[in-house]
């Protein structure tokens, strides 16, 4: 179309006095790059779990929580990339890039109908505070991406955090499970829903998907439950 040179030559003047730059390497970004430069995101730390049924992400949840299906996009170190991808996206108000990071899983996922029967798609909630003190949920903007890229509604307040409890970061398992058990509740009902699959940013223990998908469970018994994160730790 006839705005499109025009377009072209405008993002490229702003690039040049104000050059994005990648996510994890700070590299300047060439046209058409998105929010990862190439090399970056040919380096990617893919865990392709989702190409098998029986999985370490199933194997988390095995005899507390039950799956239809789970799997993990990206595999999570202390010193690696992925740190810096999650860093950037919750600590340094990087909106668009967890929505960026939702599309690139969910167009991978999608590659393998890996979406086959899920109706929605629920974020792990925030409670309001923290999502009010951060302007986001970096879980919200996860389901965001992954809604646009296959296409399933993401449905924000089916799920409510009702406890703005302490971080899970320093915490064992068994502190982690008390710390989150009770917090959550269902916010707006939905009627015959079927398949939900849950969302949050990185795996560790699994206690805060655990709490959610079980006060899920409660009020839909008949449930089909499935969770993807963003990330899981390596060393699981």
């Amino acid at each position: 179309m006839w705005w499109h040179p025009f377009q072209y030559g405008y993002e490229s003047l702003l690039n040049l006095f104000y050059p994005q730059q990648c996510s994890v390497c700070r590299r300047s970004l060439l046209h058409r790059e998105g929010m990862l430069c190439l090399h970056c995101l040919n380096n990617l730390p893919k865990t392709d779990l989702h190409l098998y049924q029986e999985n370490m992400i199933m194997d988390v949840f095995a005899g507390r929580l039950l799956l239809a299906k789970a799997t993990s996009f990206l595999y999570f170190t202390q010193t690696g990339m992925v740190q810096e991808l999650l860093h950037e996206l919750k600590y340094r108000n990087n909106k668009e890039l967890g929505i960026y990071l939702g599309k690139l899983m969910g167009l991978e996922l999608e590659n393998q109908d890996w979406f086959e029967g899920i109706e929605a798609i629920v974020p792990v909630p925030l409670h309001f505070k923290k999502e009010y003190s951060r302007g986001y949920n970096q879980s919200g903007l996860l389901a965001d991406g992954l809604s646009e890229a296959c296409g399933k509604p993401a449905w924000h307040r089916l799920l409510l955090r009702t406890r703005n409890t302490d971080s899970q970061t320093k915490k064992n398992r068994i502190e982690r499970w008390e710390n989150v058990k009770d917090v959550f509740e269902i916010g707006s009902s939905k009627a015959g829903v079927k398949h939900i699959l849950l969302v949050d940013d990185v795996l560790t223990t699994g206690a805060t998907l655990e709490a959610c998908g079980r006060t899920l469970m409660k009020s839909y018994p008949e449930l089909k439950l499935s969770v993807l994160t963003l990330a899981v730790a390596k060393d699981l």
